[in-house]
């Protein structure tokens, strides 16, 4: 299905560099077309290595002495992608904003050229690839479904072992590209299970064949190469998921294929990465993810959400996050009924600075919460809320948008015919997702005079 895809990408890379140069020094520059930020910030895991700013003709450049060689990302809010950076590298990089992932491609008379354009074209065909596995693959019993993606997977590798054979490639490039591919598929098998549930209606883990999991026996817990790789990163989130599934199969408080008590397999979850995780950046990473999204998403009572709290703690003490997390706690226990809405400040069409309390002082608000990169998501979200207007006249339905620049934010509400006097813009993007417990743009929270009704509720299933 992506052997097209991949055979231009050979292609484009084997005509389009040479060896590496002497160098120790890496040049990573480029253009960025229609730009959203002033910036672009070089990270390598979740450290600033440098930040450059645009110049007038749109470009940039970074110029780096010292370098730990390996995956890079490169961050032009609110868009981000790899980077594969090695010594003596000469990279040049053109994307346009309105098309990000789509529009990039990486050039230089370097061999960096051939592993970044190698894992972008990976990349953008796992998304094609994701749709239809979506659609097609997971409802195949489960040794067609294995017969499927492991030839996926073969697909892929003979490719990637062609440019490695032919000396395009170094060994750490090689590493990660086949990491990408192996683990991308390793996934798609861990998330077999619920996803075969989810079309089909049935149970199908006691029916896997022998051998189905034997991945599993060759896992890396302890690469830090691969922290930031995000196949390999969602493979371990699929991975935990589906041990702490496991193991409450038996134990836990289950209706259909639904862990009822999400405080118990959440615990399981911390459990599982204390036990078999031996990194200590991959380890930080997933405490916090199965943190936030327990913390985001599970809606629990305050004595539970403290529960779980004490024992992250217990496991994770010293964790990078830690600040985070517990900033996020505090958020979720600030958003509880009957409180009063966080007093954050937002921008009005005219660019008053206001606060969400002065909002929603007097009578019944519902605020609703969307950005200009997801446009489909915007078109949706002002239908239902026009809808949800015209049926509910008792209550102010009030937008936030929670991150984009002026033009396309007054741009987008000029097209859409919404009353701009109940449309604002968040003015600190980590404040708003944090102290309101953002964690999709469904999410809307209704509150009467100032005081929160519900925090946690959903625009389309919302109870008014």
């Amino acid at each position: 299905m992506n052997k097209t895809l991949l055979i231009v990408s050979l292609i484009v890379l084997t005509g389009c560099s040479i060896g590496k140069t002497n160098s120790s020094s890496v040049f990573f520059g480029g253009e960025i077309v229609n730009p959203t930020d002033d910036y672009v910030v070089l990270y390598k895991g979740d450290e600033v290595i440098d930040s450059a700013l645009l110049d007038q003709n749109n470009r940039f450049h970074f110029q780096l002495d010292t370098l730990s060689e390996g995956l890079h990302y490169f961050f032009h809010a609110p868009e981000v992608q790899y980077v594969f950076l090695e010594k003596g590298d000469s990279l040049q990089v053109r994307l346009n904003t309105i098309d990000f992932d789509e529009s990039l491609v990486f050039s230089g008379i370097e061999t960096g050229a051939q592993i970044n354009n190698l894992m972008l074209e990976l990349f953008l065909s796992q998304e094609e690839e994701q749709e239809m596995i979506n659609k097609q693959t997971y409802d195949l019993e489960p040794e067609v479904f294995r017969s499927q993606i492991d030839s996926l997977r073969h697909l892929k590798l003979v490719l990637l072992n062609d440019l490695y054979s032919e000396g395009l490639l170094s060994d750490s490039a090689q590493e990660i590209a086949k990491a990408s591919i192996d683990y991308t598929y390793f996934n798609y098998k861990e998330e077999y299970p619920f996803q075969h549930k989810k079309y089909i209606g049935k149970e199908v883990v006691q029916n896997l064949p022998s051998g189905f999991y034997d991945y599993r026996k060759n896992l890396s817990f302890s690469n830090p190469h691969l922290n930031y790789l995000r196949p390999y990163h969602d493979f371990m989130k699929a991975h935990i998921k589906n041990l702490s599934f496991a193991v409450c199969s038996t134990n836990c408080d289950k209706k259909g294929n639904v862990i009822r008590n999400q405080l118990h397999v959440n615990r399981h979850k911390l459990s599982l990465i204390d036990s078999l995780v031996e990194e200590k950046e991959l380890k930080d990473n997933l405490f916090r993810n199965v943190a936030i999204n327990y913390l985001l998403m599970a809606n629990d009572s305050e004595e539970n959400i403290e529960t779980f709290i004490s024992d992250f703690h217990l496991r994770s003490a010293n964790n990078r996050h830690i600040e985070e997390i517990d900033d996020l706690y505090q958020g979720i226990r600030n958003i509880q009924p009957r409180k009063k809405i966080p007093n954050i400040g937002v921008t009005d069409i005219e660019g008053n600075k206001v606060s969400l309390q002065e909002i929603s002082k007097d009578g019944k608000v519902v605020f609703y919460f969307w950005t200009t990169t997801d446009k489909k998501h915007f078109k949706n979200i002002v239908e239902q809320q026009k809808q949800l207007s015209n049926n509910y006249k008792d209550y102010t339905f009030v937008g936030i948008n929670i991150r984009s620049d002026d033009t396309s934010w007054k741009g987008m509400i000029e097209n859409a015919g919404l009353d701009k006097s109940l449309q604002y813009k968040a003015n600190d993007y980590e404040e708003i997702i944090r102290s309101l417990a953002i964690s999709h743009l469904n999410k809307c929270i209704i509150t009467e005079n100032a005081t929160i009704l519900d925090a946690f509720s959903d625009l389309y299933t919302a109870s008014l």
